[in-house]
């Protein structure tokens, strides 16, 4: 029995109201299960559409920023999906449940070990997790038919970039103090850019390779 699964509905029921229109996405909302995510003193508001942290100067983001950043995507059964930035592993969850495989990096070792530890036990065999350099990617596993960053570079990393495959969509925040979200595209004639949310996430560590 599933003592969270009610809230869970009123999650997805509030997430629709905020205008978030894919049924796929929704329905991944609605299976997992958010609360086996956050700290255990934060069981009581696992399921309102907040940010909460996770320790280590780390949060796990709004439900409804999770729900539009998967849903601007625009994620195939398909498709290989890179994820910078694992943190609870909440993400890579949402991610698994739409997707073929599902690539996540983490750059804090304990983040890494405790979401590969519980991912491991939820049963979600197709996400792997990379101790690493998000700003590097993971280039033995490219190209990328979506990536989605969950912290924030000052400036999109080309590395991420070249790692898009043609026709894809990176789902990144961008930018220091003020943030935005940007929806970019790699196309045959080059990148388009989209603007979107003004997001607050934490800032992306870790630095590019000159």
């Amino acid at each position: 029995m599933d003592s969270y699964l009610e809230e869970r509905r009123r999650l997805v029921d509030h997430l629709r109201a905020q205008g978030i229109r894919s049924n796929a996405v929704l329905d991944a909302l609605l299976k997992v299960p958010r609360h086996r995510f956050i700290p255990a003193s934060q069981l009581a508001v696992a399921y309102r559409d907040r940010a909460l942290s996770i320790g280590h100067e780390q949060t796990i983001s709004q439900p409804f920023v999770v729900a539009y950043m998967t849903e601007s995507a625009e994620l195939e059964p398909d498709f290989k999906v890179l994820e910078i930035g694992t943190g609870s592993g909440y993400q890579a969850a949402v991610l698994a449940q739409l997707t073929r495989q599902v690539f996540s990096v983490e750059i804090i070792p304990a983040l890494a070990e405790s979401a590969r530890r519980l991912l491991d036990e939820l049963r979600y065999d197709n996400v792997r997790i990379k101790l690493g350099n998000g700003y590097e990617g993971w280039p033995e596993h490219a190209p990328f038919d979506a990536i989605v960053v969950t912290a924030a570079p000052e400036q999109v990393p080309q590395a991420l970039i070249d790692q898009l495959a043609l026709g894809g969509k990176m789902v990144i925040p961008v930018g220091a103090g003020s943030q935005e979200l940007l929806v970019i595209t790699k196309t045959a004639s080059g990148i388009v850019e989209r603007r979107s949310l003004a997001v607050r996430f934490v800032p992306m560590t870790g630095k590019p390779k000159k």
